[in-house]
């Protein structure tokens, strides 16, 4: 029986950086950015909206530039990929699949992570809303960073069984939760989404981010320590990581 081809896929960006948040802060990957979000959150710091072209780094960390016509063929990407892990090896710990939320392309990531994975371990961002596309490609995944939305800092309703759901089905493989938090986060949203995933596993490491606002941090560090003292015994795996490559101003 003939291999079905491999779809093409709409991208944003392909580019080699540093990770700047979560446990595997300080680690270089290789990020794709898919386009869509199925959240507006006020805060949100990046433009997923689909584009006419991809924008695909020269050379690795380069920070220059190039357009690739979307949508972008598989082997196009996985070429790029195996020519960068060869060139550089031992420098990038992960493929980072990011967005917007790239769980949208569930059918899609089907037939491109078990290729990328041969390359590199793949590592998934996501708004933790989607369980069912979850679910679909957990195999596939070796890390899941997910997202617990607040209502307090999105202006979205917090889908508390939707993310117990989720992180259920991400505790097959290595993941973590990050509260992006600010100065209006309330007490009861913080103990709300600590109980939420201690429920699940106290071994799950939680991440409070603060907000970003203009490069800065936007809420005091005295917030930040209430915070932590307040779920600190909830969840005896809480850190507190701001967004790091948002001050060394990379990719």
């Amino acid at each position: 029986m003939p291999m079905q081809p491999i779809p093409k896929a709409d991208l944003i960006e392909i580019f080699s950086s540093i990770q700047g948040e979560g446990v595997l802060v300080g680690f270089r990957q290789i990020f794709l950015r898919f386009p869509g979000c199925n959240l507006s959150c006020h805060y949100c710091d990046t433009d997923f909206a689909r584009t006419a072209t991809c924008l695909v780094e020269n050379r690795p960390g380069s920070g220059e530039l190039k357009s690739w016509e979307n949508p972008v063929d598989f082997a196009q990407v996985n070429k790029l990929i195996k020519g960068w892990n060869a060139e550089l090896p031992g420098a990038h710990h992960s493929i980072s699949i990011t967005g917007g939320e790239p769980l949208l392309h569930e059918p899609l990531l089907l037939s491109w992570l078990p290729e990328l994975r041969k390359i590199l371990p793949v590592f998934l961002e996501t708004n933790g809303t989607l369980p069912d596309q979850l679910e679909a490609l957990i195999e596939h995944l070796d890390w899941v960073s997910m997202d617990i939305k607040l209502h307090s800092l999105t202006g979205e309703r917090t889908e508390w069984e939707i993310h117990r759901r989720f992180l259920e089905i991400a505790t097959q493989t290595n993941c973590y939760v990050k509260l992006v938090v600010g100065e209006q986060t309330p007490d009861l949203e913080l103990q709300l989404a600590a109980d939420l995933v201690s429920g699940v596993s106290r071994d799950i490491p939680m991440l409070l981010q603060p907000v970003t606002l203009d490069n800065k941090i936007g809420i005091s560090t005295t917030r930040l320590l209430q915070m932590q003292a307040l779920i600190a015994d909830i969840n005896p795996n809480l850190r507190v990581i701001p967004q790091t490559h948002r001050f060394m101003g990379v990719l």
